[in-house]
């Protein structure tokens, strides 16, 4: 008899985690989604509450758990720099303390345990692309610190719980992405142009706006996830998953105007610090690894993202979010 996997995804109400929990589920496994609705939404997961697989749990990681399953997705951390600068203990305890009780739950249960790691472990590179093997350029005490150094440590937890406890492991380190249920006041430049261009706002560049950034779609990037699972237990990663195509700000902003034929216009402020100039995956290993590269082209995606965001207008739900 085939038993259905029991598959945990921590952070699962989120941007991205919301995306697995419906993969996962559609490839027939039941679904366990925790979060603690930090910046997790009901409304990611409203249309899975229904399902008979689907299981969501009220708990925050930096507290141990003690349930059954076979497979963990770790995905509980703020993702972006409004949220996870609001809070800095918090973001590196849910990092350290949540990697450490997801690792312990994985390891009595001897569970695979994915873990969503990050290109901020780059922080400014001065290798560009950012292949795996480059060691990043990471400012400790800096004001992004908090995710970039507590990811950082994730992995060190990652792979020294692989060498002392033989735990079967799997880290990926995620390059910006973007689609449908981006937190609308994430301060992320897809979801901030696309939501200044409906309310016919100007849309803020920071610096000359020639920064570049590759964008992955959301479901290309799930895929990546799904089969880096699925390979075999020396495959450990960590492996880049992310879009090599480069666009500037401003090349983003005038994409966004267009697909959504806003009036907004272009104001430009100055950068933030520790803002990185470029950010790039080199994804040789995920093609060689994986045979995964992503498919979805940005103004397809933008156009997908662009009627999410359109739909919370037109329903007054971005005004509730922006109290955020």
């Amino acid at each position: 008899m085939h038993l259905m996997k029991r598959i945990l995804v921590t952070g699962g109400a989120g941007f991205l985690g919301s995306h697995l929990c419906e993969r996962l589920l559609g490839e027939g496994a039941h679904v366990i989604c925790l979060d603690n609705f930090y910046t997790g939404a009901h409304v990611n997961i409203q249309h899975l509450r229904d399902h008979p697989n689907f299981e969501l749990l009220r708990h925050d990681i930096t507290h141990p758990l003690f349930i059954e399953c076979d497979e963990i997705y770790n995905l509980a951390c703020p993702a972006s720099p409004i949220h996870y600068q609001r809070d800095p203990v918090q973001t590196i305890k849910t990092s350290v303390m949540g990697s450490v009780n997801m690792l312990g739950l994985a390891k009595r249960l001897k569970a695979k345990i994915f873990q969503a790691s990050t290109s901020e472990v780059y922080g400014d590179p001065s290798v560009h692309p950012q292949p795996e093997s480059y060691w990043g350029n990471v400012n400790t005490i800096g004001p992004r610190s908090c995710y970039d150094e507590g990811k950082r440590c994730a992995e060190t937890l990652f792979f020294d719980y692989r060498r002392q406890h033989g735990l079967n492991i799997k880290v990926v380190r995620i390059f910006n992405t973007y689609g449908p249920r981006m937190h609308p006041n994430d301060g992320r430049v897809v979801s901030s142009f696309i939501v200044q261009a409906l309310m016919g706002r100007d849309i803020t560049i920071f610096g000359e706006g020639l920064q570049t950034r590759s964008f992955c779609y959301a479901d290309d990037l799930i895929e990546g996830f799904v089969r880096l699972m699925n390979t075999p237990d020396d495959i450990t990663g960590p492996i880049n998953i992310g879009n090599p195509g480069e666009f500037t700000m401003l090349e983003l902003a005038q994409m966004v105007i267009d697909i959504t034929g806003s009036k907004s216009k272009i104001v430009h402020m100055p950068l933030p610090q520790d803002d990185p100039k470029q950010r790039r995956p080199d994804i040789t290993q995920a093609q060689e690894k994986l045979g995964w590269e992503p498919k979805v082209p940005l103004r397809e995606g933008l156009t997908k993202t662009v009627n999410y965001f359109d739909g919370l207008v037109k329903n007054g739900a971005l005004e509730g979010m922006f109290k955020f």
